[in-house]
Formats: structure tokens, C-alpha cells, sequence
């Protein structure tokens, strides 16, 4: 009883679980683009020099820096949807989430081999691998539900759904 009351939360959670997953594997390509584009590779290859020379422990305070530099922002964000800067707010925030998966990205592509050799980050690492294939798991049953609805081909309940929502947009349009 208590599973199925739980199920909508979960897959929620599975679904911006996911989201996140996606704008990371999405935004690692961009970043390595834009590394090739600008003089980054050098500062890259500069960086896992130094990261080589550092402890473990040492190279977690590097993949945390961006985290701490760019939490101002979120606080930007904030400050702006607390004075009702909606536009402003939004385009903040969005900035700052691109910004900062962008970023991670990159550090942690630097950083991976040495965070790894801590025994709790790598199975903190295993745990969130695991959990996103979970989360893929739970919601592959809804996206193809949506691939259906979408196609909206046969008698099928996805049929019956686009001629529901036909009736209500003709319902709309008949009213004005």
C-alpha cells in the first residue's frame, strides 16, 4: 500500500534524476567543443598535470571550486525571484545549472581518475550509476507511453487520448 502511494514520488525523482543525467551527457560534448575551441585544452592538460601531483583528498577540493564559485549565482537567482523578477530569475538560474553541469563536467572529466581511488567516492559514484540506470528503468514504461500517445496510431488508449484532447480543443475553440 505504502509502495504504491510512494510510486508518483519516485518517479518523479526519476524523472529529474534523469534530466540531470541527460544535461550532463548533453553538455560534456558542448564543453569539449568549446575546449577545443578556445585555449581550455591547454588549461585542461595543465590542470590534470597539477590534479596528477595532488592527493585523492586534495583533488575533491578542485571538483568542489565550482560548485562553491558558482553558488553566488543560485543566490543571484533567488534574491531575483524573491523581488518577483521572473524573466530575469529564470534566465539566472538556467544559466547558472548549464553553467555549472558545464563546468562540472569538465573538472570531473579531469578529476575522475583520482576521486576514484577514495573507496567512498567510488561507491558513492557506483550507487549514482546504479541509480540512474534504476531511474531509466522506472521511466522507460512512461516515455514509451508518450511514444505511443504521440503516434497516436490504432485503437489503442493513445488513440483514445488524442480524440479526447481533439474534442476538448474543438470544445475551446466552438466557446469563443
Amino acid at each position: 500500500m505504502m509502495r504504491r502511494l510512494l510510486q508518483p514520488f519516485w518517479v518523479l525523482l526519476a524523472i529529474i534524476f534523469l534530466i540531470e543525467a541527460w544535461l550532463w551527457d548533453h553538455l560534456e560534448p558542448i564543453v569539449e567543443r568549446v575546449v577545443a575551441a578556445i585555449p581550455l585544452r591547454a588549461f585542461k592538460q595543465w590542470l590534470s598535470e597539477r590534479i596528477d601531483a595532488l592527493s585523492p583528498a586534495m583533488t575533491l577540493i578542485v571538483f568542489a571550486v565550482p560548485v562553491i564559485v558558482l553558488f553566488p549565482l543560485k543566490l543571484v537567482g533567488l534574491w531575483l525571484l524573491a523581488h518577483q523578477y521572473w524573466l530575469a530569475a529564470t534566465l539566472v538560474i538556467v544559466a547558472g545549472k548549464f553553467l555549472g553541469l558545464g563546468v562540472t563536467a569538465f573538472i570531473f572529466d579531469v578529476t575522475r581518475a583520482k576521486l576514484l581511488q577514495m573507496a567512498w567516492f567510488k561507491r558513492g559514484y557506483e550507487f549514482i550509476m546504479a541509480m540512474r540506470a534504476k531511474a531509466a528503468e522506472l521511466v522507460q514504461p512512461i516515455k514509451q507511453r508518450i511514444r505511443e500517445m504521440l503516434r497516436g496510431n490504432g485503437d489503442s488508449w493513445s488513440s483514445r487520448t488524442l480524440r479526447l484532447i481533439a474534442r476538448f480543443r474543438k470544445s475551446v475553440h466552438e466557446a469563443r
